[in-house]
C-alpha cells in the first residue's frame, strides 16, 4: 500500500513568499496619505503600513506553521506550540518609509529550537532581496553575497543606529568611531545595515537597544555571508542581547576595541 508523505513547508520558500506580500503592500501605501503615530516617545512611530505588512506577513507564516510562535514588533508575541519561532518585523525604517527615503525593508527570521535557521530581508523601494539559509550561504538577488575583505578599521566604511532622543550616549561612540573609520553611516534600518554588512558595503555595524526583530534575520546574512555577529563587548550575541556587533570578522576586535574604549 501506498503512503502519501505529507511534506513540510520550507520555512525560507515561506518566509520570500510572506515578504513579497508584504512588500506590495508597503509599495500600495506610500502612495497614500500615511497616518503616522507615535508609540511611547517622540520620533518613535508606526503607520498604518508597518500594521497592514505585518497582517499580511502573519497570515502568511500561521498559515504555513500553524504550531510556530510568533514575535513580531507590532502585534508581540502569537505562542506556539512547537519549539519553531518566527521573528518578524514588518517594517523596519519606518521613519525612513513615512520620508519617502527609499531604505526600508521587511525582516523575517525563523528559530528550531532556539537556532536560527532561515531569514529573508526585503528592501522593495530598491528591488533588493537578501536571503540564508542556515549552511547554505547567503545571497543578494539570487546571486551569492560574501563580507568584504577590508582589514583594518582605517579603511573601513561602519555603520550604526540610534534613536535620536539616545544622541547624548551614542554621540560619542559615533565620534570615536569617527576617528578611526574612513566612514562612518546611520541609515536608520539595522536589518537593511546587517544586510549591507553581510554582501560587503559596510565592513562592520554595531547598535545598542535593539529588539529581537531588528536582528533576527540579519544575524543569520552576516555569518552565512562568512562574518561575525558578537554583543558589543566581544561576548557570544543572542536576539535579546540589546547590542549587537556584526563585521566582516577580520575588524570585529579593532572594532570591539575602539567601543570599549569609549569613557
Amino acid at each position: 500500500m501506498n503512503h502519501s508523505t505529507i511534506r513540510r513547508p520550507d520555512p525560507l520558500t515561506v518566509a520570500l513568499d510572506a515578504a513579497r506580500e508584504a512588500a506590495a503592500v508597503l509599495l500600495d501605501y506610500a502612495h497614500r496619505p500615511l497616518e503616522i503615530e507615535e508609540k511611547s516617545r517622540r520620533a518613535d512611530i508606526v503607520t498604518a503600513a508597518d500594521r497592514a505588512s505585518e497582517a499580511v506577513i502573519l497570515g502568511k507564516l500561521r498559515g504555513a506553521f500553524p504550531n510556530a510562535s510568533v514575535l513580531a514588533e507590532e502585534s508581540g508575541r502569537h505562542e506556539g506550540t512547537s519549539d519553531e519561532r518566527w521573528v518578524v518585523d514588518p517594517l523596519d525604517g519606518t521613519t525612513n518609509y513615512a520620508h519617502g527615503y527609499p531604505l526600508y525593508c521587511i525582516s523575517i527570521g525563523f528559530e528550531r529550537a532556539g537556532e536560527l535557521i532561515a531569514a529573508v530581508v526585503y528592501a522593495p523601494a530598491i528591488g533588493e532581496c537578501f536571503a540564508a539559509e542556515r549552511g547554505a550561504g547567503a545571497r543578494l538577488n539570487d546571486a551569492p553575497i560574501s563580507v568584504s575583505s577590508i582589514d583594518r578599521v582605517a579603511d573601513a566604511m561602519v555603520c550604526t543606529g540610534f534613536h535620536p532622543a539616545d544622541f547624548p550616549r551614542n554621540g560619542k561612540y559615533f565620534e570615536a568611531m569617527s576617528s578611526h573609520a574612513q566612514a562612518v553611516r546611520r541609515d536608520g534600518s539595522a536589518a537593511l545595515d546587517l544586510a549591507n554588512t553581510a554582501c560587503g558595503r559596510f565592513d562592520g555595524f554595531w547598535e545598542w537597544d535593539l529588539n529581537p526583530w531588528d536582528v533576527a534575520a540579519g544575524t543569520l546574512l552576516v555569518t552565512e555571508a562568512g562574518g561575525r555577529v558578537t554583543r558589543i563587548d566581544g561576548s557570544p550575541a543572542a536576539l535579546d542581547s540589546r547590542s549587537i556587533l556584526a563585521t566582516n570578522a577580520r575588524i570585529h576586535e579593532e572594532m570591539q576595541g575602539v567601543l570599549g574604549a569609549v569613557q
